[in-house]
């Protein structure tokens, strides 16, 4: 989701993790139009998608444009993610070496006969072409700005010592070199190790999913959002896992565990009926924003001007997860921003009223337990009448931008 507030500029562990989730929404959010265009091309074209459904049969049509679905997810989104992950880095130059470098990991499994990890013991086969290796996206997140990072180093090595007429040619022939040699570590170093990453990782969450314990995430996700880690935890857990899982199955539940606008609400709601009467006029704008816009970093201050309300966002979090994972619910990609818009357009059609069900329900449950939490406004004091809102929003901005001690 797209981030308005301060950077961290601090030295403490949380500033840190703050900028290492910014870097990381650097890389994907400007390539979100790639990921809306595969959840579209997805939700209408593949065989149970819209045309399908509404045509009563596969029509000839939707089996040919299904086919642009692997190439999007597995080939073009990756190389985005290091290209512009490079770019961030190093410009241009930085962001095709990343991109080079990428290659060489993403042709790993197939090439050095990679058998995916199986919980089971059974015996997996090897991808057999790049189709079946899945998307690369955390190989895309090391490998673009590592590149480019290398290249900026060589450059700033050599200025001032290039003959003059020679500095297009140096700068070319380093590029390719440092490109092409990481490419190569991708293959063998860089690409196994985020495959076998990838793979340990999705099958831990697949077991999170089948024995039913996904929903404990939502006491790490729900307060984390609150200090400003929503993009290192989405962008850099959620996103993988759910592109790696979808490109499988077509939907993932981890499109839904960060970006569900229903807490947000659920709090908002709580707010506007039994908060501070000082600050409920400014709720309404907030709910608007929030649910349709997608920008959860709106109502932050009010959680943070009643820290209680977190346990309200766990539990209602849980309850939308817990019913996502009873059904086997998921987007069929990225809701971002997340927005209750965002998910009716990357919903299977056989899951769209179930997952706006999901939405409701954690927000009903957020706005019960906050509620309580709030004492149904009895617990107002003239000290909560004369809260200025804007106090909390300095402190949620200083959770993101100032140095932490802690």
């Amino acid at each position: 989701m797209t981030d308005y507030t301060p950077v961290a500029t601090g030295t403490g562990a949380r500033a840190r993790v703050q900028r290492f989730g910014a870097f990381l929404a650097g890389m994907v959010m400007p390539n979100l139009g790639a990921f809306i265009a595969f959840g579209l091309i997805t939700t209408l074209f593949i065989p149970d998608g819209w045309v399908n459904k509404i045509a009563g049969t596969q029509t000839e049509v939707s089996t040919q444009i299904s086919n642009v679905v692997g190439p999007l997810i597995v080939i073009l989104i990756p190389i985005l993610i290091a290209f512009t992950g490079g770019s961030r880095v190093y410009g241009h130059r930085g962001g095709v070496v990343g991109a080079v470098a990428l290659v060489g990991a993403m042709l790993a499994p197939v090439a050095l006969k990679l058998a995916p990890i199986s919980l089971n013991g059974e015996d997996t086969a090897p991808p057999a072409n790049i189709s079946e290796i899945g998307p690369t996206i955390l190989a895309a997140f090391i490998l673009g700005p590592l590149t480019a990072w290398l290249l900026k180093l060589w450059d700033n090595a050599i200025a001032g010592k290039v003959k003059g007429g020679f500095e297009m040619l140096v700068d070319n022939f380093a590029a390719g070199i440092i490109g092409g040699a990481m490419a190569v570590v991708g293959l063998y170093i860089v690409g196994p190790i985020t495959y076998w990453i990838s793979q340990g990782l999705g099958a831990l969450a697949n077991m999170l999913v089948q024995t039913g314990l996904l929903p404990l995430v939502s006491i790490v996700v729900e307060p984390a959002k609150v200090l400003f880690l929503n993009n290192a935890i989405n962008h850099g857990v959620f996103t993988p896992l759910g592109i790696e899982q979808a490109a499988n199955a077509g939907k993932s539940i981890f499109f839904m565990i960060e970006s569900n606008p229903g807490p947000g609400l659920g709090i908002l709601t709580a707010m506007l009926l039994f908060g501070p009467r000082a600050i409920r006029p400014t709720v309404p704008a907030a709910m608007v924003v929030h649910f349709l816009g997608g920008i959860h970093e709106i109502y932050f201050p009010y959680v943070l001007m009643k820290p209680i309300l977190v346990v309200a966002a766990i539990v209602g979090g849980a309850t939308g997860v817990l019913w996502e994972t009873i059904f086997g619910l998921g987007l069929v990609g990225p809701a971002s921003p997340g927005s209750v818009i965002a998910w009716g357009l990357v919903s299977p059609p056989d899951n769209i009223v179930l997952n706006l069900i999901g939405i409701v329900l954690a927000a009903a449950v957020t706005f019960v337990v906050g509620a309580l939490l709030l004492g149904f406004g009895r617990k107002e004091s003239a000290v909560d009448a004369e809260l200025d809102l804007e106090a909390a929003r300095e402190k949620s901005a200083s959770n993101k931008a100032a140095a932490k001690k802690a």
